[in-house]
């Protein structure tokens, strides 16, 4: 994936707010053909076209992306997973500690699902053995849900997750209006829960999804006293990565149940194929159905309303 190109369609509502954000940050504006304009920064150039696509290219592409457009305008994260090289010669990866890692972010359909776990050099030496990498590279939900129970014997259960389904996703994304911040609460609260288990946790690793450090910002007492470190390719750690598939596992689990509870197959993504599921499902339920199924804040919905 290349880190410095990005292209979407925005509503022009959205592209104002893009353009309100670029301005109080200081970017150059100027005029181009067939588009409401186009700013540059720092060797990286934001161009609106009239057609409401807007493509953002250079070395700033990433950054704006994923820590303004993604939790302030779209509030989907879904630039940047890239294939990770996973670290397994790391010494510290065999140091206890635990990871934490989310699934359904950028998932229409389902609930949102955080999971921490916790490793420490005898469970982690186990969880390499067994091949254990990020959940992005697992590409079989059945090998994910049979990995995760792996894992789970492994780590002697020694995890927690945080579950949030649609309606309880809806109700706390429209008090925040903010994925960041829902996403620092739910990385905290599980973390909080882990050290129920094991209070002597020492280091916990979060993937950095904002530059405003939203994990530490969330956490209470018992949290507070442990070493975060939040970092970009955090799924690179074996914790993390844990983490990842028990909470994708989870995921798939719940998104099945949805789909069979409604009668209708729900894709995972955001994908032509969700929109087409989107339609058929609120065809046999009304619109009000969507609340109960989906993250409402996405686009998608409204390119399913459409018509």
């Amino acid at each position: 994936m290349n880190e410095n190109l990005y292209v979407e369609t925005f509503t022009k509502e959205q592209i104002d707010k893009l353009h309100s954000h670029l301005s109080s940050q200081g970017w150059d504006f100027s005029d181009l053909q067939y588009a409401h304009w186009k700013a540059s920064y720092n060797k990286t150039t934001v161009s609106a076209y009239n057609s409401g696509k807007v493509s953002i290219q250079g070395k700033g592409t990433k950054e704006l992306v994923q820590f303004f457009i993604e939790p302030e305008i779209t509030g989907e994260a879904r630039f940047g997973y890239e294939d990770l090289l996973f670290e397994s010669d790391s010494p510290e990866q065999l140091e206890p500690h635990c990871g934490i890692d989310e699934s359904g972010k950028g998932d229409f359909f389902g609930p949102l699902v955080i999971c921490c776990a916790y490793t420490n050099e005898s469970s982690a030496k186990a969880l390499f053995k067994l091949g254990v990498k990020d959940s992005k590279s697992i590409k079989s939900d059945k090998k994910m849900i049979s990995m995760a129970e792996d894992i789970k014997k492994t780590i002697r259960y020694k995890y927690s997750t945080v579950t949030l389904g649609p309606e309880a996703y809806n109700k706390l994304y429209l008090k925040s209006r903010n994925l960041n911040s829902l996403l620092g609460w739910g990385h905290a609260r599980s973390l909080e829960n882990l050290l129920e288990k094991v209070p002597d946790c020492p280091t916990a690793i979060s993937d950095q999804f904002s530059r405003t450090g939203s994990v530490k910002k969330a956490l209470m007492e018992k949290g507070s006293k442990v070493n975060l470190i939040e970092r970009t390719k955090a799924e690179s750690d074996i914790a993390v990565a844990a983490a990842s598939i028990i909470a994708r596992a989870e995921f798939v689990t719940r998104l099945e149940k949805l789909s069979k509870e409604y009668g209708v197959e729900l894709p995972k993504g955001a994908s032509p194929k969700v929109i087409e599921a989107g339609k058929k499902i609120v065809g046999k339920f009304g619109e009000g159905v969507l609340e109960k199924v989906s993250k409402t804040h996405f686009k998608t919905k409204e390119d399913i309303l459409k018509g």
